[in-house]
């Protein structure tokens, strides 16, 4: 999945004001128009014809003029930054930085090769030079002013942690109950939940930004379905192996099809920790954002916090997995747990952020090469097929049923992560993640 970094590409442009969020965001959006337009212009053949070379100025005018400065066009020739400038002057004006103006650009597809066409090494140079010639309504506002992160809320807070609370809720029910009362629990429990999670990522540091399209690519059905493996997809396939199964699932731990709550109940309760670790990624970036002097200074200093974070993440979740699985005294699936949750996490991150192709791919593989495993376990007792069980049937007595899912969400979720990686630690990114939190 090498290629993962040209699949995603955010559902909508943000428009010039959110990109501006890099700064202080106050302003930028009245470029967002002229930015978009001017960024098609330069798309089309023939626009650098229409702009054309940068003039450079002789050495003896440089001189003559006390040193290095803004190259001034020759007589009758055509200066492209000033073009360029004169697209986004808005932008440029209201600007209270260059990073600002560079983080509008990257938003919008521009990249070091487009600015190399006005002779500039990165967007960054050009977004300086850009800053530095258009004069502005005022002067920028301190630093001290544009920093100011959003608190933690309540709501959101609370709402992270009903998930968990309604999963322990339903398993203490249908432990409690029997026959047609435990289903009835468990079907009433199940909805909860669910809407409950629902709820937890539509607000908060979990949810998209406002102005986000939820866009083509949804990874809902997936998300249900590697939940739903993880639940009773270790059992199937050991029963599987063995001959099995001889009944279908009654909701207990002792039937022919056993239920693990305990990694349903450890994923509910891993909400709040998610977004309070999301919240933490959202909060540093846009500081360093603001203190950074370039976006090469930007991405070095936020590829570790993100790094960070998802280890601080994993941390909780290894806590989590420990309790439940005391609690409801079943077996701490560590691995299969983690890889799921880190992958759970890093796709939602990535689709908060409004890259969601990335997540949708991944997931959907992950979720295809689990069903696959006791597939071919069936498939294997046609007349002929031996063959098509024997990779899983060796995996299983090697590593057992959690082998399986261990290696898929762990491939998944690594794959993620050099996604992640890469495109999280771009200015545009953080650009419009400034909903309140």
């Amino acid at each position: 999945m090498s290629g993962l970094d040209e699949l995603d590409r955010p559902e909508t442009p943000r428009d010039a004001g959110s990109a501006a969020g890099a700064g202080a965001g106050a302003g930028a959006g009245a470029g967002a128009s002229a930015l978009a337009g001017a960024t098609a212009a330069d798309a089309t053949p023939g626009a650098g014809d229409a702009v054309g070379a940068r003039s450079r100025v002789p050495a003896d005018e440089a001189a003559a003029a006390g040193g290095p400065g803004p190259a001034a066009p020759r007589p009758g020739g055509v200066d492209p930054v000033k073009t360029l400038m004169h697209r986004h002057r808005e932008l440029c004006e209201r600007a209270v930085d260059p990073l600002e103006i560079a983080a509008a650009l990257e938003a919008h597809g521009v990249t070091d090769r487009t600015a190399a066409r006005f002779r500039h090494r990165d967007v960054f140079s050009l977004a300086e030079e850009m800053y530095a010639r258009v004069p502005r309504d005022g002067d920028a506002p301190p630093l001290a002013a544009r920093t100011t992160a959003p608190r933690p809320r309540l709501d959101w807070a609370l709402l992270t942690l009903l998930p968990g609370v309604l999963c322990a809720a339903t398993v203490t029910g249908v432990r409690l109950t029997h026959g047609r009362t435990a289903l009835l629990v468990a079907a009433a429990g199940l909805l909860a939940v669910v809407l409950a999670v629902h709820a937890a990522l539509r607000r908060g540091p979990l949810g998209t930004h406002r102005d986000a399209h939820p866009g083509p690519h949804r990874t809902e059905a997936w998300t249900c379905w590697l939940l739903a493996y993880a639940a009773l997809g270790d059992s199937l396939l050991r029963a599987a192996v063995g001959g099995g199964p001889d009944g279908l699932p009654d909701g207990t731990a002792a039937g022919p099809w056993p239920v693990a709550a305990a990694p349903l109940l450890t994923l509910t309760l891993a909400c709040a920790p998610a977004a309070w670790c999301a919240h933490l990624l959202a909060t540093r970036a846009r500081r360093r954002l603001d203190a950074s002097r370039g976006l090469d200074e930007f991405a070095a200093s936020v590829q570790p916090l993100l790094l960070g974070v998802f280890v601080l993440f994993l941390g909780a979740l290894a806590a989590l997995t420990a309790l439940s699985a005391a609690v409801l005294g079943e077996t701490a699936g560590y691995g299969h747990t983690l890889t799921l949750g880190g992958l759970l996490f890093l796709a939602r991150l990535l689709i908060v952020h409004g890259f969601t192709h990335a997540p949708a791919v991944v997931l959907g593989t992950a979720g295809a090469a689990e069903a696959l495993a006791p597939a071919a376990v069936f498939s294997g007792r046609l007349p002929g097929c031996d063959f098509l069980a024997v990779p899983v049937e060796n995996l299983v007595t090697a590593w057992g049923p959690g082998g399986v899912p261990f290696l898929v969400c762990g491939s998944a979720a690594l794959a993620l992560l050099v996604h992640a990686a890469r495109t999280l630690s771009r200015a545009s990114a953080h650009a419009g993640t400034d909903q309140p939190c």
